[in-house]
């Protein structure tokens, strides 16, 4: 009998250790249904609206996951792609210098850059470069789509992990303003979420080593 409760405590264990290093991305901020901008000029599918978007940095995995949730199937609009804009400390309002000008409030040094067929691609406009993310990266579900990139594909510039932001724009390709049809928040940057394990899994392993040290010295039923 006690190697069976041996047993539960270790799968107890397992399991919380999971769900505190394997968290989903956060949804750091909602947005409301139907608000493409005045200046889209391209088709207004569902896909290209933005309802709610995080990006969780992980530190266990050293990692950043990036999430969406669109008002439709993601990969329904020819074209379709969503820019996460990211802040790591260097970002400026760059798309008002675009056609036409739009985003104020919205700052960015470099991009992630998702597609529905799962591929993407990260771009430093800070220090220059563009990296594939590698296969596997991105994932669509539905009306959702996600990415896991490692943190050393994207360097710091100026700012700690934790103090990063970022603003998602679906858009029907790659090209002028006309092709955003959403800014997420609409006028600045998010911040980032963080899972902090190791720190947030200290109390919670001792508390189970706690529990496997009882069940030792509990006698045998």
């Amino acid at each position: 009998m006690t190697e069976g409760f041996h047993g539960s405590i270790a799968s107890v264990a397992l399991a919380g250790l999971l769900v505190l290093v394997t968290g989903a991305a956060e949804a750091a901020i909602t947005d409301p249904a139907g608000d493409f901008l005045p200046s889209y000029t391209g088709t207004k599918g569902g896909d290209l609206d933005v309802l709610s978007a995080g990006v969780n940095f992980l530190k266990p995995a050293n990692q950043l996951q990036f999430s969406a949730t669109l008002n439709g199937t993601v990969g329904t609009t020819p074209g379709g792609i969503y820019v996460f804009g990211l802040n790591r400390g260097s970002g400026t309002e760059q798309l008002l210098a675009g056609t036409p000008s739009i985003g104020a409030g919205v700052k960015f040094d470099s991009v992630v850059v998702l597609r529905p067929d799962t591929t993407g691609f990260f771009a430093d406009l800070f220090y220059g470069g563009t990296t594939n993310l590698p296969a596997g990266s991105v994932k669509v579900s539905g009306a959702s789509i996600s990415a896991a990139v490692a943190l050393s594909l994207i360097p710091p510039a100026g700012q700690p992990v934790e103090n990063w932001t970022f603003n998602l724009w679906p858009r029907n390709g790659l090209g002028n303003n006309v092709q955003i049809a959403d800014l997420a928040p609409d006028a600045s940057n998010a911040k980032f979420t963080v899972t902090p394990l190791p720190a947030a899994a200290s109390p919670f392993v001792s508390g189970l080593a706690a529990l496997g040290f009882i069940a030792r010295r509990r006698p045998a039923t």
